[in-house]
């Protein structure tokens, strides 16, 4: 059955949304939505008066959508807070308040406690309760390589731009609260003050999936580190990230893993408020909320109605947010992208959805993120369907540092077993047709181990380019690092995922002649392939090319191997 468009969607979910249009002084889409910077109209109260039973679930839907985002990283604070050392829990670097926590690996299909967890940056991890002390973050040497610092405030907006391409320098630097007025003590190379108590650092390293690649970024990652100035003598520190401890799951693995309730959210919605200070225009939207808390501490009958109205915003809008056809901006093709990345100021709806969604996005200059669940028809990507994708001659994502399309199943966990899950700019072998297209298609029979005669694959194909999918319905995410200006304006787009025909003919809509397949019956994959000759062309051409995957042997989801002084280029 055919899905709704994605514009459809977003109308639904701001129609669904109605109070918090209201409170944004008109309805607002997903587009970007900058931080209001007018003070209070004359007039505007900013007490708060007992609420009737109406204004009861209209604030609490209102919080419910405004502070999902902000519960959620209370939630992952108050988890690790009970973190002894840093290490790796489920998969994930996590580390005592006020420090960071390094992997030494990209993160592996079986880790389902990150959504949409990325496969070309080795990362890094930590939460920064900055009434307590100003906290030093070290920047090493990372030469070529693209690395990324993303510093965030309690609303997941961006506070500072650390990183190759805002040419930040190897350092160390100082992160400090809104009222911190201390003396930066020699050796401190910059300064970053954070808007609200608490903040995350979450560092990105690219590699290229190979060991020797990965080898060589560990000296670098091994001098990443963040502690409290109180511990800072003027020294640089390293950890051998490598021999850091598995832990535990202390952090509470079933309520890390769900994310935020209805029930967590009220419990956690007095200690939000206290620690993060309202945006400019949000004071009157301050008092309302206030005034529930209150509502619920004397009365409750008011909290059981709170948390009914919460629980009907988690079905009708949040929920669905979990879907990428319903995260931010539609474009051709099914795909959607969010333009205000990190940057959601008081556009809630897009700041719930990227939470709900995917969480912890760099800004749309530092990366910016497109999402597909839909073919070109508007039916649900499946995994026992087969597809095809064509970047026409320069039209590749326009990115100065790489790209990659990763695949992920319907939880947006990588999908279990062997890889590869991501592909791009960096996956060795990859070769393009004789006119400089890149295709990208299914071959159910790419992991049947079995050599695949030349005449039963389309012209040219290279087994070396493929992605896994898994059963069942799954998204696409390409990732454009660094994107140029084409792609920050809107001007280039992804191209469209047609269906393939099992019966052996590409479909109709693919473009030119239909192509002869070879579509058997085994998991199928997303295969790149060489394009510019007809299959009559490459029919006959006898041989077999044996199936292989790119990358180190063993490996999940591993780009091939690829030089470091290509790290940083323009396509």
């Amino acid at each position: 059955m055919s899905s709704a468009s994605p514009s459809l969607n977003l109308v639904r979910l701001v129609l669904l949304c109605a109070p918090l249009s209201v409170m944004l002084e008109g309805p607002r889409a997903f587009s970007a939505t900058p931080i209001p910077r007018a003070t209070i109209p004359a007039g505007t109260r900013t007490d708060h008066e007992p609420l009737g039973l109406d204004e009861v679930r209209r604030t609490a839907r209102e919080a419910y959508v405004w502070g999902w985002a902000l519960v959620y990283l209370h939630q992952c604070r108050s988890a690790l807070e009970r973190v002894p050392a840093p290490g790796r829990c489920s998969g994930i670097p996590v580390a005592p308040i006020n420090q960071l926590a390094m992997l030494t690996d990209i993160i592996r299909p079986r880790t389902t406690v990150v959504p949409c967890a990325n496969q070309d940056v080795i990362y890094g991890f930590g939460i920064f309760d900055l009434a307590a002390d100003a906290v030093v973050v070290q920047v090493p040497d990372f030469g070529n390589r693209f690395w990324l610092y993303q510093l965030g405030d309690h609303r997941t907006d961006a506070f500072a731009m650390v990183g190759q391409m805002h040419g930040t320098k190897p350092g160390c630097y100082l992160v400090v609260g809104p009222g911190w007025e201390g003396e930066v003590p020699a050796g401190i190379a910059g300064v970053f003050r954070c808007p609200t108590r608490y903040g995350y650092c979450l560092p990105r390293v690219h590699v290229d999936g190979s060991d020797k690649d990965r080898l060589a970024a560990l000296p670098a990652v091994n001098q990443i580190a963040a502690y409290p100035l109180s511990e800072f003598d003027g020294k640089p520190r390293a950890h051998d990230w490598s021999k850091s401890r598995w832990l535990p799951n202390v952090a509470g693995r079933g309520r890390y893993q769900r994310g935020v309730s209805p029930e967590s959210f009220f419990e956690a919605l007095p200690e939000v408020l206290a620690a993060v200070p309202p945006l400019p225009g949000e004071e009157s939207l301050y008092a309302r909320l206030h005034g529930l808390v209150d509502a619920m501490e004397t009365r409750p009958e008011i909290r059981v109605l709170a948390v009914a109205a919460a629980s009907d915003a988690e079905r009708e809008v949040v929920a669905p947010l979990f879907h990428f056809r319903n995260v931010g901006r539609g474009l051709p093709a099914h795909w959607t992208t969010v333009d205000n990345g990190a940057s959601f100021g008081n556009d809630y709806l897009t700041r719930t959805a990227v939470a709900k969604s995917n969480v912890f996005v760099n800004t749309s200059r530092e990366a910016r993120y497109f999402y597909l669940d839909l073919d070109s028809h508007g039916e649900r990507l499946e995994g026992g369907q087969y597809y095809r994708l064509t970047f026409p001659a320069g039209e590749l994502p326009p990115a100065r540092a790489f790209w990659s399309l990763t695949v992920y199943d319907e939880r947006h966990a990588l999908p279990e077993g062997d890889g590869p899950h991501a592909i791009g700019s960096h996956t060795e072998g990859i070769e393009f047709g004789a006119d400089g297209s890149l295709t990208i298609l299914i071959d159910p029979a790419a992991l049947s181990g079995e050599p695949i005669p030349a005449n039963q694959l389309p012209a040219n194909q290279l087994p070396a380019n493929q992605l896994v999918t898994p059963t069942g319905p799954f998204s696409l995410y390409l990732r454009v690092y660094w994107p140029d200006d084409a792609v920050i304006d809107g001007s280039w787009t992804p191209p469209p995922v047609h269906p393939v025909a099992q019966a052996g003919v590409v479909a109709n809509d693919v473009g030119g002649e239909g192509s002869a397949l070879n579509v058997g019956k085994a998991t199928p994959v997303i295969v790149m392939d060489r394009v510019g000759v007809s299959a009559r062309e490459g029919a006959g051409q006898g041989g077999a090319i044996p199936r292989r995957v790119s990358g180190a042997p063993g490996r999940r989801g591993f780009f091939g191997r690829g030089s470091e002084r290509d790290i940083v280029r323009r396509p």
